[in-house]
């Protein structure tokens, strides 16, 4: 997974922010920056680099949530990425962003639920710590690989059911009455299977 496009993009961000940071001045010790091309930066990825399930999936997101695919194709890729880790479908995961967030990644709960995800942040400080600390919940793609790794612990914790695990991660675990939920993201997950899988005209209400 180091090796993917997303990892190297980041890896080298991370260089070029090292070197401006360190970038000696002609006069009086003032940096000088280095130019930054600032589409490297973006969270984003052209659809024709995604393979073609991917791509249709990105296609259709967007066209729901009215949000550019190519995004949505950074957030496809890394799902894929994500669900060989923890041994579930990738459209699960987008499932949960879907119901949780709808794909906005700076959004918040009432509850303090940030992000894609809607990760609580102050419950699972300690996650973000490895990239950060807490802002690090509206980076995108730290946002999703927090939230995949918190769904992952919720639906071991209850046995592998994953719509235990849903309501654990919803945090309605000890209620018989999620709002829907559960059935929502279950139905998202399965429109976007159908999509991957070539079915034409998978509807977006």
């Amino acid at each position: 997974t180091f090796a993917s496009p997303l990892h190297l993009q980041q890896l080298l961000q991370a260089i070029e922010d090292w070197l401006v940071d360190r970038w000696p001045g002609k006069a009086g010790g003032v940096r000088a920056p280095l130019s930054r091309r600032t589409a490297e930066r973006a969270t984003a990825v052209e659809l024709k680099d995604l393979p073609a399930d991917q791509a249709a999936v990105a296609q259709w997101l967007g066209q729901k949530y009215r949000i550019a695919p190519e995004p949505l194709a950074a957030l496809v890729a890394e799902a894929h990425v994500l669900s060989k880790k923890h041994k579930f479908s990738p459209y699960l995961i987008l499932g949960v962003m879907a119901i949780e967030s709808g794909f906005h990644p700076y959004a918040q709960s009432s509850a303090g639920a940030q992000g894609l995800m809607q990760v609580m942040t102050e419950i699972h400080i300690q996650r973000y710590a490895p990239h950060g600390g807490r802002l690090a919940a509206f980076d995108p793609i730290t946002n999703l690989r927090v939230g995949a790794d918190v769904l992952a612990y919720c639906i071991r914790t209850k046995g592998g059911v994953v719509e235990d695990g849903l309501r654990y991660y919803l945090g309605a675990a000890e209620s018989t009455d999620d709002g829907g939920y559960v059935a929502k993201v279950l139905l998202e997950q399965e429109r976007l299977t159908q999509v991957a899988s070539g079915v034409k005209n998978v509807p977006t209400q």
